[in-house]
Formats: structure tokens, C-alpha cells, sequence
């Protein structure tokens, strides 16, 4: 139903039109991939004329940087909420860890695949997803180093590194989850666990 019809349709506020434009552009991109996507297109999709689209995103890249930042904090707040319940040991923290990154990549279906390519795209949107891993990152080096002393960028690049590639297997059935999340797993505790190398530490 388009915009605005509807006699008694209560108005959404921002931050609630922001939502279901971006639940919008995940359907779209689900169905037709990134390639074809366009703002013009995500306003069909969502009954909601152009220039509202235009007035939250700016252009197709906004609405990429948007979903890829919204899903990273998902993911920050599932692996918070996680660890405040971990008990102390370096395989519980690994474990969870794993479990963050297979699960929330799997909740975000190959549209995110899709999202991640668009983001090597230009560099404004390669620096949107670098923000995101830092932080997500940040969150990983506290919650190990506190069971194995200093761990380096290197390793915690291994992490998202292996992260991705397995993640990107499950999507695709070459492995089950739970394969992705128990090989995560050994990855983050062999790489957390060997010795920081001096030259790779950031």
C-alpha cells in the first residue's frame, strides 16, 4: 500500500521509517542481489516515495554502510550480552565467540555476503567496514587477553579472516554450521593462545 493511504495509518516516527526501509533493502537485495539495486527501487519496495529514501540514505552506498553497521552492532551486542555470562576460561570465551560470528552471519542470509562485496566498492565504504571489524575487535582482544596476556592484530585478523570464509561455507551448505562455529572456535583459541609476535602487534 503506498504512502500516506489510509485514513487512520499512524505516521512512523524517523528512527521506525529507518527500520523498515532497511528491512526493505534486505528483502530486495535477498531477491535480486546489490547489483541491480537502486533507491528508486528500495522506494517501490517499501511504498514510500523517492525522496524520503533519499532524505535517510543519500545514495545507494548509505543504505550498504547502514546495513552493514547495523549488523555489526547486532553482533557486538549478542557477543556482549555473551561474554558478561562466560565463565573463566579461554575455551568458554572462544566458544562464544565463534558462536557470535556463525550465528549473526547466518541471521543475515546471503543478502550480507551481498553488502560485504558492495563494500569494496569505493574506499568510503571500505573505511564503514573497517570501523566496524575494529570495534568488533576490540571487543575479541579484551575478552581473550584476558586469559593469554597480549594477543596481536595479526591474530585477531586470523579470527575474521577464518570468520568470513567459514561463514561464508555454511551459507553456501559446503559445511554445516556447526562445523563453521567448532572450527572457528580452534582457530580463535590456536591463534589467541601462540606466542604475540612483536613485529605484527598493533
Amino acid at each position: 500500500m503506498a504512502e500516506g493511504s489510509g485514513a487512520t495509518r499512524r505516521r512512523l516516527s524517523k528512527a521506525e521509517r529507518r527500520a523498515q526501509l532497511l528491512d526493505s533493502a534486505r528483502d530486495l537485495i535477498r531477491d535480486a542481489g546489490t547489483g541491480e539495486f537502486t533507491l528508486a527501487r528500495l522506494a517501490d519496495r517499501a511504498g514510500v516515495t523517492k525522496p524520503l529514501v533519499y532524505g535517510h540514505f543519500g545514495d545507494r552506498s548509505g543504505v550498504f554502510a547502514e546495513l552493514y553497521r547495523e549488523f555489526e552492532e547486532r553482533q557486538r551486542e549478542t557477543l556482549a550480552v555473551a561474554l558478561e555470562q562466560a565463565d573463566q576460561s579461554l575455551e568458554k570465551v572462544a566458544h562464544l565467540i565463534a558462536d557470535a560470528y556463525i550465528v549473526c552471519s547466518l541471521a543475515e542470509g546471503r543478502e550480507l555476503a551481498d553488502v560485504v562485496a558492495a563494500l569494496t566498492e569505493s574506499d568510503e565504504l571500505s573505511g564503514v567496514r573497517l570501523e566496524a571489524e575494529r570495534a568488533y575487535l576490540a571487543m575479541c582482544r579484551v575478552a581473550l587477553e584476558s586469559h593469554v596476556g597480549s594477543v596481536d592484530t595479526a591474530a585477531l585478523q586470523a579470527i575474521v579472516g577464518a570468520g568470513e570464509a567459514l561463514a561464508r561455507a555454511a551459507l553456501t551448505d559446503r559445511i554445516p554450521e556447526a562445523a563453521a562455529r567448532v572450527t572457528l572456535e580452534r582457530v580463535i583459541i590456536a591463534v589467541a593462545a601462540a606466542p604475540a609476535d612483536s613485529t605484527a602487534a598493533g
